[in-house]
Order: structure tokens, then C-alpha cells, then sequence
């Protein structure tokens, strides 16, 4: 390995030597014949002399490099850190789609709502004594509004529709506060637990003494009782 990083410098001045070498003994031997001068011989010598051999390429290539400091390292590495996050950050932002227009989703549009007919009853919860007590009214013939807007408030102001309500001073009971609740009991034995058969009788109880439910409503309001 050390054979082959030899400079050309060192050979040419190897060769230069040799060669000067040579011609000063041949300038010599004439010079002992006494054909030559000895000034020409030194001067002989000399010239022929090979000039020394010019800087080369390969002399730079195998010249020691500079070693670099430790600013020059730290400057490096925080270049080669930074470069690194800013490419990071970039192939974040090009995976989310961050900086690029996206189209905001349009809005659905919302369901026109149906207007509700002002002789619509209101919804009444399936199995309830409302649900009951209005499919009743309408198999007497009567209008959904005698329903709606007649009989529901007027047993909500007796009893809140509850078939147990009782009051405590008359004896009225049950969700038409028939007074006394006996008197149901021509509807049905089960007049003290069955919902239905107190609405039975309080309509026919209606019907019979003010005709329909705005009726017995309207008289509930002009006196507080039915």
C-alpha cells in the first residue's frame, strides 16, 4: 500500500538524480582524457540536470486532508437534523392533505316538516288510558277534537288520569272521579283496576247528561264539576 501512494515528485527527483549522476561521470571520464575543461565538466553536469518535476494531480489526491473541528461537525450534524424534520414535516402535510383545498361536504338539506292539522289529535303512547279513551270517543261517533281538546283536559283536571285517584273528603274515584266509584261497577266487577272500564262508564255517564265531551268540558269550567 505504501508502494503505491509514492508521489510522482519522488520519482521524477529519483530519475533527475540518476540522470545527473550519469552525465557527471561521463563529463568526468572525458574530463581524464583531457578533451574537456573542467568548468564545462561542473557546467555539463548541471545542465544536464533534469528540472524539478512540476505538482501533479495524484500529489494533491494523496496530500493529508485538513482535519475538520468540532464547530464544523456540530454545524454539520444540526444541517443534516434539520434537513431530516423538514422532511418530515412535509411528508405529514402531504398525507393529511394539510395545505390543499378540500371541499367542504355540502349540507343535506333538512326534511320540510309536515304542518299539523288543527283537528290532528295528539299523539297518545300505545296501551295508555288516553289511547284507550280516545279510540273509545271516536267509536261513539264523535270528532277527534272532542278528544283532544275536550275530554283529555277535562280528566286531567279530575284525576290526572290516574285509575287509582281517589279523593279523600267526597269518595269520588278512578280516572272520571265517579262519585261514589260504585257506581262504575255497572261497566265492569273490575272497576277499581281496569282503566278501561271506568272510561266506559264515564262516557256513557257524558253522553248521557251533557251529550259529547265539550260539553261536560264547558260546564266543568263554568261550575268545577261534572
Amino acid at each position: 500500500m505504501l508502494h503505491h501512494r509514492i508521489s510522482l515528485r519522488h520519482v521524477s527527483a529519483i530519475g533527475a538524480a540518476t540522470l545527473v549522476a550519469g552525465a557527471t561521470f561521463t563529463v568526468a571520464a572525458f574530463a581524464q582524457s583531457g578533451e574537456v575543461e573542467p568548468d564545462q565538466v561542473t557546467s555539463a553536469a548541471v545542465a544536464t540536470a533534469a528540472p524539478e518535476a512540476e505538482t501533479t494531480p495524484e500529489d494533491d489526491f494523496f496530500a493529508a486532508r485538513p482535519t475538520p473541528s468540532e464547530e464544523d461537525l456540530a454545524a454539520a450534524r444540526q444541517e443534516s437534523r434539520s434537513a431530516a424534520e423538514a422532511a418530515a414535516d412535509e411528508a405529514v402535510r402531504s398525507s393529511s392533505g394539510e395545505g390543499e383545498d378540500v371541499p367542504e361536504p355540502e349540507p343535506e338539506p333538512e326534511p320540510e316538516s309536515e304542518p299539523e292539522s288543527e283537528s290532528s289529535a295528539a299523539p297518545v303512547p300505545a296501551g295508555s288510558a288516553k289511547e284507550i279513551a280516545q279510540q273509545m270517543v271516536l267509536d261513539q261517533g264523535w270528532s277527534a277534537d272532542q278528544f283532544s281538546d275536550c275530554l283529555e283536559p277535562l280528566w286531567e283536571k279530575e284525576s290526572n288520569w290516574n285509575h287509582t285517584a281517589e279523593n279523600p273528603s267526597s269518595g269520588a274515584y278512578g280516572i272520571p272521579q265517579s262519585l261514589p266509584g260504585s257506581k262504575m261497577s255497572s261497566h265492569g266487577d273490575d272497576w277499581r283496576t281496569n282503566p278501561a272500564t271506568q272510561i266506559a262508564w264515564g262516557l256513557d255517564y257524558i253522553k248521557d247528561r251533557y251529550g259529547d265531551p265539550c260539553g261536560a268540558w264547558a260546564h266543568s269550567q263554568a261550575n268545577n264539576w261534572y
